[in-house]
């Protein structure tokens, strides 16, 4: 079994339970928390903190004007898979200023999710890149349709991000829990299948 897949007995059906986590990472207001929130059974951890003035020569809101939170930390969730999986999010924040917690976040995990925001495909880039060089945690990534719209094809996303043939590509709706869960089942299945290599993370 791979080392950061962990497992236990369950009295109560005799069965063996596993665990894994996933970190969900990706750009300033991507929908990452949003992803979170809408799979977790449990109710989410968030560390998400009012934005201020001091925040916007940081934090470019020009695409969320909307959005008047951020996360400073992680968001943390839960999930259980066919009874017997449990799977544990860890959602990274995405400004710059806090990638310094990206490597303890990261550190365990079996996978990760770049959550990309189409409309603004450059704030992934720097995600990409620490998972390409992190090669020790396979990623997928997920282009979540804000308003139901997709403005670019899963093929012009995928050259436009130089993104590996080999990396899923798949669009979904972060507010949606069957579509951020079939997200989920797929990183899982892309985990497991690729052949395991150290984590440069640790």
């Amino acid at each position: 079994m791979d080392s950061n897949v962990s497992s236990s007995s369950s009295s109560a059906t005799g069965r063996s339970l596993v665990s894994a986590k996933v970190v969900v990472a990706g750009g300033f207001g991507a929908g990452k928390t949003t992803l979170v929130g809408s799979v977790s059974e449990i109710p989410p951890v968030s560390t998400e903190a009012v934005m201020t003035e001091a925040s916007e020569k940081h934090d470019d809101l020009s695409s969320t004007p909307e959005k008047v939170t951020t996360t400073v930390a992680m968001d943390f969730g839960r999930l259980t898979l066919e009874q017997e999986l449990i799977m544990y999010m860890f959602g990274t924040p995405g400004q710059a200023r806090f990638w310094f917690m990206w490597n303890d976040i990261v550190r365990g995990a079996i996978g990760a999710v770049i959550v990309v925001d189409s409309r603004r495909l450059a704030d992934c880039f720097d995600a990409i890149d620490y998972f390409e060089t992190t090669q020790g945690v396979p990623y997928i990534v997920a282009v979540n349709r804000f308003d139901d719209d997709l403005p670019y094809t899963v093929d012009q996303i995928r050259e436009a991000l130089e993104i590996a043939p080999k990396v899923p590509i798949i669009d979904f709706d972060a507010r949606d829990r069957n579509s951020a869960g079939n997200v989920l089942k797929i990183l899982l299945r892309y985990a497991l299948e690729r052949p395991r290599q150290p984590d440069a993370a640790a």
